[in-house]
Order: C-alpha cells, then structure tokens, then sequence
C-alpha cells in the first residue's frame, strides 16, 4: 500500500503544474457601482425601476475597457442601455459627488466620468487598490439640463472596466 501511496502522491505534483496552467483564466474579481446619485444599477437593486437579474448583481456590470454603453457590453444588461425604460432622474449641482460601492476591491487605474459623449473628470489611481467605497467630485462644467452620465472604473490588471449610467438633471 505504501508504495501506491507513494506513486500516487508523485502523479499528483506532477499534474498540478499542467492543471493550473490549463484551468481557464477567470475575469476580474472586482465589482461595484454607483450607489449615489443612484445609477441604473442602484435603481435596479431598489426595485424603483424593473430589471430583471441586475436586481441581484447591480455590481456585475464588466466589460471591455473603452466602451461607451450602459451595459458594458454585456447582452445579460442591455436593459441598462434602454434610455426609455423610466429611469429615476436626480437633480444634481455643477459640481457633485458620486459615489461607488466596492464589493470586491481591485488595483485600479483610472475612474473616468462622460456626459454628453464628453470625458468631463478622470481620477487616475496608478494602480492602487481602493477601499470599500470610493467618492468623485465631478464638475459639469457647462453641461447643464438633463445628462445621461457613463461611469467607467478601469481596472489595472485586466483588459476590463466596469461601467454605470447615472440619470442626472444638472441645475
């Protein structure tokens, strides 16, 4: 018995190697959105406009850095992209804060904030690892009225982002 034990034992070391290099990569573990003004997202969590799964994974909205849609690209959110779909509209200042719920913390580059298909603020973290919650003051500038705010939080060791649409009335 020893001696099976033992053979079985080097198979082991000699696979494991080989198993962890072919196991697939996973995306990022991070996750989060903007919780304040309510995003899409928050809204959805809420239960103040109906979303489907996006009630339960308000934080799951990843895709492809560089992207310009609610939904990061992902088909399981498109709802997010519906600008028709009843979204709560908040009033807002010139300059406001937003505010991001972290629920897995990743090493970060940039925060990246666009209205009116315009970047108007990025904060760039160099590849720090943010705490729990993550705040912006964002000026608009002389985007005034109503804005469709996209969100963008970079991650700095992966080719995603995650993404969050904000429905402001700027005032």
């Amino acid at each position: 018995m020893h001696a099976k034990r033992k053979t079985a034992a080097v198979i082991g070391a000699l696979l494991a190697p080989v198993l962890a290099l072919s196991l697939p990569v996973s995306s990022a573990s991070a996750h989060g959105y903007i919780s304040s003004p309510p995003s899409r997202q928050a809204q959805c969590a809420a239960g103040t406009v109906s979303c489907g799964d996006m009630k339960y994974e308000p934080q799951s909205v990843e895709g492809p850095k560089g992207l310009t849609s609610c939904s990061g690209g992902n088909s399981r959110f498109a709802e997010l992209d519906d600008d028709s779909k009843g979204w709560k509209v908040t009033p807002v200042s010139r300059s406001t804060s937003f505010q991001w719920v972290l629920t897995a913390r990743h090493s970060t580059s940039t925060w990246q904030y666009f209205a009116g298909g315009q970047k108007i603020a990025e904060f760039n973290d160099n590849g720090a690892q943010p705490g729990a919650t993550v705040t912006h003051q964002v000026d608009f500038g002389s985007h005034t009225g109503k804005q469709k705010v996209l969100a963008v939080w970079n991650i700095a060791d992966t080719s995603n982002a995650f993404y969050a649409c904000i429905d402001v009335d700027v005032s």
